[in-house]
């Protein structure tokens, strides 16, 4: 895949993440939330909880998985842009999680692997 390709599949990925996240319940409550800190690719709502969702993508499995890229550091920055919407926008929560959608597209024109992991990290 070339450079130019990957905003593309990003912006493919996040949309069938929220498609996914909808069909499971949760109300998307932002997209692609930016401060100097970071980006949100998501945030919901699942039933009065604040989910920040972390979305992965690849191309075939040349890469490997996409939930591979979910490293200690991008943890680090997904938790650190988070606190800061908490901050800014105030959120009526009973608490939140941190969840991960990752999806696998393949060039041979089978539908897109997405796959869900609820509370997939912790503060801490």
């Amino acid at each position: 895949m070339e450079k130019r390709e990957r905003p593309e599949v990003g912006r493919r990925a996040e949309a069938l993440a929220a498609e996914q996240l909808e069909r499971a319940g949760l109300r998307i409550l932002a997209r692609n939330w930016r401060r100097a800190e970071g980006e949100l690719d998501l945030v919901a709502d699942d039933s009065g909880t604040c989910v920040f969702v972390e979305v992965r993508s690849r191309t075939g499995e040349e890469r490997g998985h996409p939930l591979e890229a979910i490293t200690a550091r991008k943890r680090a920055q997904v938790i650190r842009t988070a606190r800061v919407y908490l901050d800014a926008e105030a959120p009526r929560a009973a608490g939140y999680r941190f969840d991960v959608v990752a999806v696998t597209f393949w060039e041979d024109g089978r539908a897109p692997d997405v796959t869900h992991v609820p509370d997939a990290f912790q503060v801490g």
